[in-house]
């Protein structure tokens, strides 16, 4: 899931300060998991505008409202009338969320409410670590379920770099070495051996280095789109 936190509300609130009619958006999917930006979080940035702004001599209509998903233009259509009725929208969503606002209602500015963090997993309540770099080129198969390219500091990609010390990374006694996880599991697996196989330089070509990435699936594809 894409992991995302809210932005201070003092940047927020500059963000639409020339505004006197907002529409906070919230988004159902990730960042309603990590209670960021769900219809919760929409509605207490809505309230906070308003009281803030009254506070501050300057009243604000503020409204509310959350989509299943801000990433995809048809589930945007259910907010086609509060938008529509607003000067700027704030939207709670990642930053894909905001492209894609700023794409389908292109004669209405939306501003983000959220940073976008990562790519991660709750470990506990109130708790998400990063997982997955988006690499493009996926060795999970290869280090048995753990990835060496995100949960290793140094991205190493043959075994650790020598700095770990009890199971823990140099860069901080609250990470685990990932190459010892690794070396772990394999032997959980009775599958040590693949410690010996020298692998060669990540291939980053097929990252977002350099360019920006498109995803077409042609059996799924609709003639003409």
């Amino acid at each position: 899931m894409i992991v995302g936190e809210r932005k201070p509300f003092p940047k927020i609130l500059q963000s639409v300060e020339n505004y006197e009619k907002i529409l906070v958006l919230g988004c159902g999917e990730c960042v309603t998991v990590c209670m960021a930006g769900g219809d919760k979080e929409a509605k207490e940035t809505a309230l906070a505008l308003s009281i803030a702004r009254k506070r501050a001599g300057k009243p604000v209509a503020v409204e509310s409202k959350t989509v299943e998903r801000q990433c995809e233009f048809e589930y945007l259509e259910a907010a086609r009338r509060q938008v529509e009725a607003a000067e700027v929208v704030i939207s709670l969503a990642c930053g894909v969320g905001v492209q894609a606002m700023n794409m389908h209602f292109a004669d209405k500015l939306t501003v983000p409410g959220l940073n976008t963090t990562f790519m991660g997993m709750p470990l506990r309540q109130g708790v998400w670590t990063e997982n997955c770099l988006g690499c493009g080129d996926c060795v999970l198969d290869l280090t048995l379920g753990i990835c060496p390219i995100t949960r290793c500091s140094k991205s190493m990609f043959n075994g650790p770099c020598g700095g770990s010390q009890e199971g823990k990374c140099e860069v901080s006694k609250e990470v685990d070495c990932a190459w010892q996880l690794i070396y772990d599991r394999l032997i959980k697996m009775d599958m040590l051996e693949r410690m010996e196989v020298i692998h060669p330089p990540k291939d980053w070509s097929a990252s977002h280095h350099g360019s920006v990435r498109t995803s077409v699936r042609e059996d799924v594809r609709i003639d003409g789109q």
